[in-house]
């Protein structure tokens, strides 16, 4: 008997035939099922890269760029960050509601979204590094340009993530597929940095400063403004030529994963579907948390480096050695989660960065620096690519549990991105807010004994809070290998998740036929 047509013995030892399958295979099915191509895999990484590169150069820059070129106070630079961060969560659910609704084209349903947000996309970026000639209405200018690029990203990022279940329905050849997205984006996170620093580090060096302490504003001259619009004009080019590419290079196939007569639920209900799915809302918790802290390094890093550590004229160096070290970590962490799990590898991964994060504050020297950016490298590349390898599982598990909801992929996507924004946004405002309670000098070459000490909690205490806490979830997280593994096997087949026909095939596989799986 073939794979799907073998008979289960049952416990009065009758022969019993399995239903017919759930999903039954089309050519066109079998067809997705094979290997993607190299290629494939790179077109498919690269369109993630421009993403990336922008987003590093905000997380990295945009802060001190708004307190220190743009000369906004902290507290309308908290506000600029938080409503930003807080109205790009918003759009991710709006974009996934409205993408759910999308008809298919020629290109298929979510290229479209991707290459027509690009061009104005590349056009808000440039403005979000401009100074505008006049000063009292800075904050609105800056608030909108925010605003209005967190959507267009948006609606960049929520296809492309949703893109990774059309792919392929192979759960190794997905993994693979983005394997290659987080290296490329790590890549890309490098390449953002390494743009983005050393073109605008001249802006930051104290070299300059007087030897008293002055708020005069060092940083509001117009090198400074130049060398910021430079790096954006790069930036806004590479991320033009990544999306050519990867229209060019990656296929979009249409639903794979039940019949085209199938009528879709309505959006409301697929919603609460999607909110009561467990393995789902422990996912998205988890690393809801330990994406904030990530953030809090992030956003807080180069303030660190430049006012609490005296290292302003290394922090450049220092920022492109932690994404050297996580692009190089990638492959590690690929083999590490194929060996001994998806769980086991984000425990792994993400408990490294926490003593070192410690140490760097208690022992803010150049030496320890470099190590402490080596070793964080390892946690930035668990971070970037465990969730977006363990929610496809999610997504699969979804399925396998609803076998007749279809098409709410973008649901998955859109609003684990929006809980982890929206997180982010209030983790940067009240970062901001901290700040500016501690007396926080806009322009000033030296910052006050309070602000010093805000930054070694932001660097340190507050983030190594939240890993703890996101850790801890993730011990609730019950999508194990041994589920992975009943998961696949019953979407190959067609029968439910749950119930004696599937366990009965994957004791069958896992004893006689491992080489199968």
């Amino acid at each position: 008997m073939t794979r799907g047509e073998r008979g289960v013995q049952s416990s009065a030892g009758k022969l019993i035939k399995p239903s017919e399958p759930l999903f039954p295979k089309t050519s066109h099915q079998t067809d997705l099922s094979q290997k993607l191509s190299l290629c494939s895999k790179l077109c498919f990484a690269i369109g993630g890269a421009p993403k990336e590169v922008a987003s590093s150069a905000t997380a990295f820059f945009l802060q001190i760029y708004l307190l220190d070129v743009a000369q906004i106070n902290a507290v309308q630079a908290s506000m600029v960050l938080f409503i930003g961060k807080a109205w790009g969560a918003v759009t991710d659910p709006i974009v996934g509601f409205f993408i759910t609704k999308s008809r298919w084209t020629k290109i298929g349903r979510l290229m479209p979204w991707m290459l027509g947000c690009t061009p104005f996309l590349v056009v808000s970026y440039f403005y979000l590094w401009f100074v505008p000639p006049f000063s009292s209405g800075r904050f609105v200018w800056y608030l909108g340009f925010y605003c209005l690029y967190q959507t267009l990203i948006t609606c960049f990022h929520v296809p492309y993530s949703a893109l990774t279940m059309f792919l392929s329905t192979d759960q190794k050849e997905r993994d693979s597929a983005t394997a290659y997205r987080m290296t490329m984006e790590v890549l890309g996170t490098l390449v953002g940095a390494a743009i983005q620093g050393q073109i605008v580090a001249s802006a930051h060096t104290l070299k300059h400063c007087p030897t008293h302490n002055t708020s005069a504003g060092y940083l509001g001259n117009s090198s400074g403004k130049e060398v910021y619009m430079i790096a954006a004009g790069v930036i806004g080019g590479v991320f033009l030529i990544c999306t050519v590419v990867m229209f060019l290079g990656v296929k979009e196939r249409d639903d794979p994963y039940a019949p085209k007569t199938e009528k879709q639920i309505p959006f409301h209900q697929a919603f609460i579907l999607v909110m009561r799915h467990g393995p789902y809302l422990t996912l998205t918790a988890a690393f809801l948390f330990i994406t904030v802290a990530i953030q809090l390094i992030q956003s807080n890093f180069v303030l660190f480096c430049t006012y609490a550590a005296d290292l302003s004229e290394h922090f450049q160096n220092i920022v492109l050695t932690i994404l050297v070290s996580a692009v190089i970590s990638i492959p590690l962490w690929q083999w590490f989660l194929q060996r001994f799990g998806k769980k086991t590898a984000a425990f792994c991964g993400i408990t490294w960065i926490m003593p070192f994060t410690m140490m760097l504050v208690f022992i803010p020297n150049v030496v320890v620096a470099y190590v402490v950016a080596v070793s964080s490298g390892l946690s930035v590349a668990a971070s970037l690519l465990l969730p977006w390898s363990m929610l496809p599982d999610v997504v699969d598990d979804f399925r396998l549990a609803n076998p007749f909801s279809k098409g709410h992929e973008a649901i998955f996507y859109s609003f684990y991105v929006f809980f982890t924004k929206f997180a982010a946004g209030i983790s940067l405002g009240v970062s901001n807010l901290c700040l500016e309670f501690a007396g926080y000098d806009t322009g000033a070459c030296k910052q006050p004994a309070p602000v010093v000490y805000t930054l070694k909690l932001l660097i340190g205490a507050a983030p190594v809070a939240f890993i703890v806490t996101g850790l801890m979830i993730l011990l609730l997280y019950p999508i194990s290998e041994d589920v992975r593994l009943r998961n696949k096997l019953c979407e190959c087949i067609g029968l439910p998740a749950t119930g004696y026909y599937c366990d009965s095939e994957v004791t069958f596989y896992r004893h006689f036929k491992p080489n199968t799986i």
